[in-house]
């Protein structure tokens, strides 16, 4: 297991001492990035859902990282999903490339994939579902799991 799960307190076996196996941490923690304020949501593979957990704070883009550390420890994702805000031409704007430092952020710091999914429209949609960055965070990890190479991947696992 990477050296960074003990760094922050990630077991590698259960209650009884048995390891952990892949299939045990099968989730994705999915991220609505924000300048001030980041949406965190959990994608089960077991179950094909999606669920929104918490809004955690930032100063221009850098969380506060003892709240991820914990959601980490938590969750013991298999992977990060960041919601990539491209313009509605495809191209990338400089919200896009912001998101995309986060992800290696991400990387570096917990040694987890980060996978990147298109997020037009998830703030616009998370308001209209009553919600805000977590709702947006939601739906980039429902994103994520109804891609087809979601699905292949987590049939084949």
């Amino acid at each position: 297991m990477h050296e960074d799960f003990h760094r922050f307190g990630i077991p590698e076996t259960d209650i009884a001492g048995q390891p952990l196996g892949a299939y045990d941490r099968r989730m994705h923690l999915a991220f609505d990035f924000g300048l001030r304020n980041i949406g965190v949501a959990v994608a089960e593979h077991r179950y094909g859902t999606a669920t929104a957990i918490s809004t955690v704070r930032a100063r221009e883009g850098i969380p506060v990282w003892d709240r991820f550390d914990a959601l980490v420890r938590e969750w013991r994702p298999e992977g990060f999903v960041v919601g990539l805000p491209l313009n509605m031409d495809d191209s990338e704007s400089d919200m896009s490339q912001a998101a995309r430092r986060f992800g290696a952020r991400l990387e570096r710091r917990y040694g987890i994939g980060v996978e990147f999914v298109d997020e037009r429209l998830s703030t616009f949609e998370a308001t209209q579902r009553g919600g805000s960055h977590d709702t947006a965070a939601l739906i980039i990890a429902e994103t994520w799991l109804n891609s087809p190479s979601t699905s292949t991947r987590s049939k084949s696992t």
